[in-house]
């Protein structure tokens, strides 16, 4: 009957990157919380990761093994296996580590606010410097301290703030409280992206109270036990882009009576397009077969991909 339970989706092609997160979740300062890892079909086997544990450690950990569904889908697995006695999930990717007093800055913040929804900030590396701290947020309109030690926000309508920039946000940085872990859910058809940012917007606009802390709460890592390396160059970048789109579409209905925001959809979502036609452009220069499948597809579903290709070959001529 822990308070929490931390979900894992696991997907791994180098040994030891698992081990490393859950030296993190053991090292909290916080010990009341088990674990469930969802081995999403990995390449290598969660055992291996295991094996150095000690005999109470394994005790506290659940592993769920499943055919490839990506991880909105190794997620939504773990959130049907939490324990009903569970009060907070807190995901964490297993490249991504803890700090120390992650779960404990949640579970003070949570219990004395009444929060179901919260991030702690996350740090990383050079490659990562288009992140901004939680702390930033404190000049957003009407963003409210909660808390200072550790420092807590409230902002109101923050699910329409993170539709102009979601960079403050991060998986293994959320913890969620039971009304959320019984209702929301994420969409697992978005397998390259932006499944994320989707079950973040229906969790802030399900959740009673959402709390944001200023604290660092994990560092991130390398991205290289899933869909590492998805660069303009890649071959995934087009179904990247196109997920994004998906997302994006599906997150349009959310606001739907919200014009503003629904705005500031569309701009995201031409932007998506607009990537995709320049990669596929891109494998021209380079004497490569654009995906023409991929891209039909697309357009059976958005008109507009074809617009946006006809517009860009236009300003192109006219230049």
């Amino acid at each position: 009957m822990a308070t929490f339970t931390t979900i894992i989706p696991f997907y791994q092609r180098e040994d030891g990157i698992l081990r490393r997160a859950l030296a993190s979740v053991f090292s909290q300062s916080f010990q009341d919380f088990d674990v469930v890892i969802v081995n999403d079909q990995s390449p290598r086997s969660p055992d291996e990761e295991l094996a150095p544990l000690s005999e109470a450690e394994r005790a506290r950990i659940t592993v769920i093994n499943q055919p490839n569904a990506g991880p909105g889908g190794a997620r939504n697995t773990g959130l049907d296996h939490v324990p009903p006695e569970t009060r907070y999930v807190a995901f964490l990717d297993s490249d991504d580590l803890w700090t120390t007093d992650h779960l404990s800055n949640a579970y003070t913040a949570m219990e004395a606010l009444g929060g179901d929804c919260y991030w702690a900030s996350i740090e990383g590396g050079e490659e990562f410097d288009y992140h901004f701290g939680i702390a930033a947020l404190e000049q957003a309109a009407g963003a409210r301290r909660r808390m200072d030690k550790p420092l807590i926000l409230d902002v109101p309508d923050l699910a329409s703030l993170m539709l102009n920039d979601w960079a403050f946000l991060h998986m293994s940085c959320m913890v969620i409280g039971r009304p959320l872990i019984d209702k929301v859910r994420f969409d697992a058809a978005l397998r390259l992206a932006a499944e994320d940012v989707l079950f973040f917007c229906d969790c802030m606009l399900a959740a009673n109270q959402v709390l944001l802390c200023g604290e660092a709460g994990a560092l991130r890592g390398e991205g290289i036990n899933i869909f590492h390396g998805v660069d303009n160059a890649s071959p995934e970048f087009l179904k990247q882009q196109f997920i994004t789109w998906m997302a994006l579409d599906r997150l349009e209905s959310r606001f739907s009576s919200r014009p503003r925001e629904i705005e500031v959809i569309k701009q995201h979502k031409n932007t998506a397009r607009k990537q995709a036609i320049w990669s596929q452009i891109g494998l021209l220069r380079r004497r490569q077969r654009p995906d023409f499948g991929l891209l039909a597809r697309w357009v059976m579903q958005d008109p507009r991909l074809l617009q946006s290709v006809l517009q860009l070959a236009a300003g192109k001529l006219v230049k």
